[in-house]
């Protein structure tokens, strides 16, 4: 389903190049929108993870520049049998995290400086089984490869305001004049970015439930849900800004004035998605008395303790109630090297 789904997403990207190809320039505009579209399917699929990781200044780390990090990472990828995947640590004080890549074994995760900063090692662990979920469900390829060419969509679209010829040109139908060329400007990206909001949504609740399944604890997830989304709308992604084609990639949403849960969002409304998942802890551990926790903060220490899991690869984790950062910085001088 997911290759299906990749399948039609590139062949929609092409037709839109094609048609404002066809528009700008008529039949031979058409061919060369396709030719560069080819060019740009083919190497959107080898190339485009690595574009995005460079349009958010990622650098990887290892386990001697991020111990704990990357331990997280290689706990939660033996927990759902896949591949190590590459570790990357994007500087931004806005808590956020992406996972990239075409594939299980050419995959990479990223998170923010302000991400490690300010939430705890369960919080972390959550997240970044959300991140791995991404990648077990092949969702990194749709994901990544809709970034890159809904960004060239509207780059091309730009193109139609100052290339738009007249409107009565004979041969191919080419020429839209001044009104086709706005409206060019603004559809086509518009189109570019309702496909992005309809890959995005549906697979952020897949991708929070198959997380709580590799690290165990719907919880975990949910608290970070709620303090990344807290912070988040107080922090400036200034990359995302520039790049608004990846939003869709991140965990939370890094674009300014975007958390209705409408047709117009890349991601769900959070309190949904946290709601989702107290309901799932719910169903797993039978807990009547399940913590609520809302979009405005994450859980207190001594909530946190009680959802602790001691079993599987957390039995020797760092306590619930400290942070991941400060345990970071006193054995290793830094989560992040």
């Amino acid at each position: 389903m997911n290759f299906f789904r990749t399948a039609m997403l590139l062949a929609g990207m092409t037709g839109l190049f094609m048609a404002i190809g066809y528009l700008l320039g008529g039949s031979g505009g058409m061919m060369i929108a396709f030719i560069v579209a080819l060019g740009m399917n083919v190497f959107s699929y080898w190339n485009s993870d690595k574009m995005v990781l460079k349009m958010h200044n990622a650098h990887e780390v290892d386990e001697r520049d991020a111990p704990e990090y990357y331990e997280i990472v290689r706990r939660l990828a033996e927990a759902a049998n896949l591949p190590m995947p590459k570790v990357y640590v994007i500087d931004s004080d806005q808590p956020n995290a992406f996972a990239t890549g075409r594939n299980p074994e050419n995959a990479a995760v990223a998170a923010s400086t302000g991400l490690l900063d300010r939430l705890s090692y369960e919080e972390v662990a959550g997240v970044m089984a959300h991140e791995l979920a991404h990648i077990k469900n092949y969702d990194i390829l749709t994901m990544t490869v809709t970034a890159t060419l809904a960004g060239a969509i509207s780059m091309l679209a730009n193109f139609a305001m100052f290339f738009g010829g007249s409107s009565d040109d004979e041969e191919g139908g080419g020429g839209i004049g001044l009104i086709g060329s706005i409206a060019i400007m603004f559809l086509a990206p518009l189109a570019a970015s309702v496909v992005q909001m309809a890959v995005s949504r549906t697979r952020e609740y897949q991708a929070d439930k198959v997380g709580a399944e590799i690290c165990g604890q719907p919880l975990w997830l949910a608290s970070a849900l709620a303090k990344i989304a807290s912070a988040a709308g107080r922090e400036v992604n200034y990359a995302a800004e520039r790049n608004p084609a990846t939003a869709h990639m991140f965990i939370i949403n890094p674009l300014s004035g975007q958390r209705m849960d409408n047709l117009f969002s890349t991601h769900p409304d959070t309190q949904n998605r946290i709601d989702a998942l107290q309901g799932l802890h719910q169903d797993w551990y039978g807990n009547e008395d399940a913590l609520r926790v809302s979009s405005g903060g994450s859980l207190g220490s001594n909530q946190r303790q009680n959802i602790r899991n001691d079993d599987g690869p957390w039995e020797d984790a760092p306590s619930a109630s400290s942070s991941f950062s400060q345990k970071a910085h006193d054995d290793h001088g830094g989560p992040w090297g």
